[in-house]
């Protein structure tokens, strides 16, 4: 079982800061001590490194204290930790599995608008999400009708980029959007009958949706939310690994650790909502974000690591935000929480031992079930 090799892949940029030890938020250490666990020895690939034809890889693997690239046979289970947008690429991915060789988390960028539709499907999951419409100058207008705050978001948008906030006041409409000079936002006024000439350019060149703001609980006038990690580990059953609460920085609706929120233990929680509703709203946020997984893996492949964010009311209500395939982990760092960031390393290698040592078309079958 030691030579038993798996696979991370990586975009190319990450990838080639191995040698240095240069690869931003994603710890490489951390799979090595969880790959070691395992029995596995880890081999960090990139996708133009990969030969489907000849069933070989150039990898970097750790000999001693330094990484080395090396060809070896393309190892039969593979962690995808990049993003991918060339269609050619995820041809190649499939292709791959035909080989026997199993990716997991193969497409971890699905459209928000893919998202929503599927879990729309579900009845019981409908009324955890907002209400929400692909914006058109229509859909935008109709909603408007409706509700007093509104969130506009890129369908492919990441990290919060490029999400704005329509919200109306005793003065009338504002949109707050991201200044594209400098870091922070601008405040336009705007008539509901007379929308920005370019706010049309802008759905017309990136499709986004409109979506009703969930009157979030906040800390400090600040509002909140909750990352929940929900991965496969060693039986390929679906598990939380942890959650944190992120916390929109001051004067931001955005709560991304990457536009300035910050994490912090769900403890806090008591500080935000009344404190007799915390156990039962977690409790609740951990039973949403596993029936989110197992309802997506029914209905996307592969699907095995997934972040959650999970939008709280004042009473503890908990609804659905968005779901992220490729879980920023490092928020359990930031947040002190180093032994559950270290978790989020183990669970996919866990997973990936219970693929290696399964036969490859009986798990299909079973990891296709809702589980």
């Amino acid at each position: 079982m030691g030579q038993d090799r798996v696979g991370i892949l990586l975009n190319s940029s990450m990838y080639r800061g191995i040698p240095q030890r240069k690869t931003g938020q994603e710890s490489i250490s951390n799979y090595e001590e969880a790959a070691r666990a395992n029995g596995f020895i880890p081999c960090f690939l990139r996708i133009g490194d990969m030969d489907t034809e000849r069933n070989r890889s150039i990898a970097y693997v750790k000999s001693g204290y330094d990484y080395v690239r090396m060809t070896i046979p393309t190892p039969k289970v593979i962690h995808n930790r990049a993003l991918y947008r060339d269609s050619s690429v995820h041809r190649k991915l499939r292709s791959l599995a035909t080989q026997g060789i199993y990716i997991f988390n193969a497409n971890n960028r699905y459209g928000k608008n893919i998202i929503h539709r599927l879990l729309q499907d579900d009845p019981q999951l409908r009324d955890y999400l907002p209400d929400t419409a692909e914006a058109t100058p229509e859909s935008l207008h109709n909603m408007m009708l409706k509700y007093e705050d509104l969130i506009l978001k890129p369908v492919r948008g990441s990290v919060g980029h490029g999400i704005m906030r329509l919200q109306r006041d005793h003065l009338g409409w504002k949109l707050t959007h991201p200044a594209k000079a400098r870091r922070g936002w601008i405040t336009d006024r705007i008539g509901r009958d007379s929308l920005p000439a370019w706010l049309h350019r802008q759905f017309i060149q990136t499709p986004y949706l409109v979506q009703e703001r969930i009157p979030l609980a906040e800390y400090e006038s600040r509002p909140l939310d909750l990352r929940v990690t929900v991965q496969r580990g060693a039986l390929g059953t679906w598990g939380i690994t942890g959650m944190f609460i992120k916390i929109a920085p001051q004067s931001s609706f955005l709560s991304n650790i990457s536009k300035g929120g910050c994490p912090y233990p769900v403890q806090l929680l008591t500080q935000c909502i009344p404190a007799r509703l915390v156990p039962t709203a977690l409790y609740h946020v951990e039973m949403l974000s596993l029936s989110i997984a197992r309802y997506l893996s029914s209905r996307l492949p592969l699907l095995a690591d997934l972040g959650i964010d999970i939008g709280l009311t004042l009473d503890g209500q908990p609804y659905f935000i968005e779901c992220n395939g490729r879980d920023q982990r490092y928020g359990f760092r930031k947040a002190g929480l180093t032994d559950i960031w270290k978790e989020t390393y183990q669970r996919p290698m866990d997973f990936a031992r219970y693929l290696y040592d399964h036969n490859q078309s009986e798990m299909i079958e079973s990891l296709s079930k809702t589980r």
